[in-house]
């Protein structure tokens, strides 16, 4: 009896699973790839800058003087005062329904000089930048939580990395005797804006990573009033704004309205005046461009020593925060994007309702800078003072990055759909190819 080797035919299923896999699996894989390799270029394209017009030649600055009139000019109401800064000195500005003198709420830019003020007790020892803020504080404590409030530090709070999870955020009161006590607004703030959490609390681990807390601000603002014996306002009236000649800037809001406020609109152009504010240190400076001006002089090369020494300038200026790699806040000054000196253009903005906007930039190497203070459009300073940044430095500055995200992931979405679609071509084609050859297989056979 002989024997015979028989050979069973491929189950149709299998061979059709193979046939897919072999051709879908590959074109996955370069859709895969593809699609990060797209992401990544719209990434550093936009960090880069890559495809953006500088907006004025270098160093023309009738140009960009022009270039930022016309942003101002897209609006149709609003008030301005914009002025640029070379060297520490006011050389360029420009005007809408006002002038140098008259005043403006600034919303958060108003941090960055509280951060002077809180430094100026550094300065003379009466605070440590790494001592817990619970040691001075007796009218308030950080409520309890499963982390340790002892590393809740001055210097974490200046920069955003205390770990305090509000993300306020103050809307405002519209009249004065709405006003909250400040221990109140700390345990949970009236105005709060409706994104953020009203009660200032410790949420993740101190020095962990960043997170905007304008409740992190408001803790520091009860801190200058218990270690000075004074009211906020006093106290940075006297030991800042007072040394720096800042004679009409003011945290206290019927101060500033005793002295003139520039017209304040809101976004359909109907005069608005600004809010009442608890958190004063957050959001509520009054200011205007010739005192911003004597700020920024304050930090440019060669400058006396006022207020700050200037090793603690420098310490203010250094980074203490960075996200996704990259330095982005020292001691209540944002790094908005690298000098060309191996430091940091330095600022602050502000945003507050019925749609103010204020920005401030200075490079410290050089001491070139810009004040920009508007009402009645929502990024109008914030888009000049940035432009600003790219035509000294070549760079983006990171509030106009952070703008333009949204535009940067609509891209990013766009090129990723993109390349699915070609790929699912690509793999309907592969999978009809492998079929007609295996039904040419099967005929010969």
């Amino acid at each position: 009896m002989t024997s015979r080797n028989t050979a069973h035919p491929e189950p149709e299923t299998a061979g059709a699973s193979r046939r897919w896999a072999s051709a879908v699996l590959p074109v996955v894989g370069v859709g895969v790839v593809a699609a990060i390799a797209w992401c990544a270029l719209v990434f550093v394209a936009a960090d880069r800058g890559w495809g953006r017009s500088m907006p004025a030649p270098q160093g023309a600055m009738d140009a960009f003087l022009a270039h930022a009139i016309g942003i101002e000019g897209e609006t149709k109401h609003g008030s301005l005062a914009l002025g640029v800064l070379e060297e520490g000195e006011l050389v360029a500005t420009h005007f809408v329904e006002a002038d140098a003198g008259a005043l403006f709420q600034v919303a958060s830019l108003g941090k960055w000089l509280t951060a002077w003020g809180v430094l100026a007790l550094v300065e003379i020892g009466k605070v440590d930048l790494d001592a817990p803020v619970s040691s001075y504080l007796t009218r308030w404590q950080l409520p309890p939580s499963e982390f340790d409030a002892d590393g809740v530090t001055v210097r974490r709070l200046l920069s955003h990395t205390a770990g305090l999870g509000d993300g306020l955020g103050y809307d405002g009161f519209e009249n004065v005797d709405d006003l909250q006590s400040l221990e109140a607004s700390l345990v949970r703030a009236a105005d709060a804006s409706p994104n953020a959490n009203p009660s200032v609390r410790l949420t993740s681990e101190p020095g962990r990573a960043w997170r905007y807390s304008g409740g992190g601000y408001t803790t520091l603002q009860l801190l200058v009033e218990e270690v000075s014996g004074r009211s906020f306002s006093e106290y940075m009236t006297a030991e800042v704004f007072a040394p720096l000649g800042m004679e009409r800037t003011t945290f206290d809001g019927t101060r500033a309205r005793s002295l003139g406020l520039a017209a304040h609109y809101d976004l359909d152009g109907v005069p608005a005046p600004p809010r009442y504010y608890t958190a004063l240190a957050a959001t509520s400076l009054h200011t205007n461009l010739n005192d911003l001006v004597r700020f920024l002089a304050a930090q440019s090369p060669g400058a006396d020593a006022q207020v700050l020494g200037h090793e603690l300038r420098r310490e203010a200026q250094r980074p203490h925060a960075s996200q996704f790699g990259a330095d982005i806040w020292g001691l209540g000054a944002m790094l908005l994007a690298p000098n060309l000196h191996g430091g940091h253009v330095i600022g602050h903005d502000g945003r507050n309702a019925p749609a103010i906007n204020s920005a401030a930039r200075l490079d410290p190497a050089t001491g070139n800078g810009i004040v920009v203070l508007s009402t009645g459009a929502p990024l109008r300073a914030t888009r000049i003072a940035s432009d600003w940044v790219y035509w000294q430095t070549g760079n983006v500055d990171a509030l106009m990055f952070a703008a333009g995200m949204e535009r940067m992931f609509g891209r990013m979405l766009g090129g990723v759909l993109v390349v699915f679609v070609l790929c699912a071509l690509a793999a309907v084609r592969r999978l009809r190819a492998r079929k007609r050859s295996s039904r040419e297989c099967a005929v010969c056979t």
